[in-house]
């Protein structure tokens, strides 16, 4: 299934994307996709539904970030070994955790705000995994098991704020907006190979990421059960896993966002993603 939430901020209802690619609602069905919705159970009863009788929605509503009431927004840092090397960082030896704001979340079309005294604004084409029941000290056999489905995030990073401003990486990754996902959460059942996925990331048209999930240093399961170790998983939960080399810092010489900048991006079976970028 292709999970959204669709409506106005603040007043999404959730909705599918149908094997026809329209928009039928599900509001009729469950209040939101939210929690529990995530969980295994809630999945198939949603999988075992005659989509073709729920109600069409054909007015193109703006699609909201496909996970309501996120309980954690986590992130890792620093897993592609070519983008470390963009970045001058170290290889780690073991997965870097961080936290962005849950208030940073939104969809995946809304704009993106250059936050007041940004100067790094920066771009991070990353695949998010959404966890759909608790995970405490799980294995990465079990780790699977734990997955609602994926979707595609952008880790929107402001550099200067990140890395010069003395303190934790979360400075310059929670500005409101600073996590577009989506468009939908594409539950697991529809990739057959996690660790395959192609992805790209363009800004004003020019090609600026290119990889695969392949070159993960760590993998989809090896990271849930490292997390699961240092804090537990709840359903709803999101876990961006990294970015491929491209990023802005990157680039020599470095190349940041300005406002009316366009980015656009994908990852095979995840669909798109468009942000624009606008003054906070």
């Amino acid at each position: 299934m292709k999970l959204v939430r669709y409506g106005a901020v603040g007043a999404e209802k959730p909705g599918l994307i149908d094997p026809a690619g329209q928009l039928r609602d599900l509001s009729g069905e469950i209040a939101d996709l939210a929690g529990e919705a995530f969980a295994p159970a809630a999945l198939a009863r949603l999988a075992a539904l005659d989509w073709s009788q729920l109600p069409v929605i054909t007015d193109m509503p703006r699609l909201g970030c496909p996970v309501g009431g996120a309980p954690k927004f986590i992130a890792i840092g620093l897993n592609y070994a070519d983008h470390a090397a963009e970045a001058n960082m170290a290889v780690p030896t073991e997965p870097v955790v961080f936290m962005k704001a849950n208030s940073s979340l939104c969809g995946a079309f809304d704009p993106v705000e250059k936050p007041r005294g940004s100067t790094k604004l920066d771009w991070e084409l990353e695949l998010a995994v959404i966890i759909g029941q608790r995970a405490k000290y799980v294995s990465e056999r079990e780790a699977p098991d734990c997955i609602a489905g994926y979707a595609i995030c952008n880790d929107i990073s402001e550099r200067a704020f990140q890395l010069e401003r003395l303190g934790q990486w979360t400075k310059g990754k929670s500005h409101d907006t600073f996590g577009p996902l989506g468009p939908w959460l594409v539950t697991k059942d529809e990739i057959a190979d996690v660790q395959r996925l192609g992805m790209w990331l363009d800004v004003n048209g020019q090609r600026r990421q290119t990889g695969s999930t392949a070159t993960m240093i760590f993998s989809v399961p090896k990271i849930i059960a490292y997390v699961s170790e240092l804090m537990t998983l709840l359903p709803g939960d999101i876990i961006t896993t990294g970015t491929p080399p491209g990023v802005g810092m990157g680039m020599k010489p470095p190349r940041y966002l300005e406002i009316g900048d366009v980015v656009t991006s994908g990852i095979d079976g995840l669909g798109t993603q468009r942000q624009q970028i606008i003054a906070a």
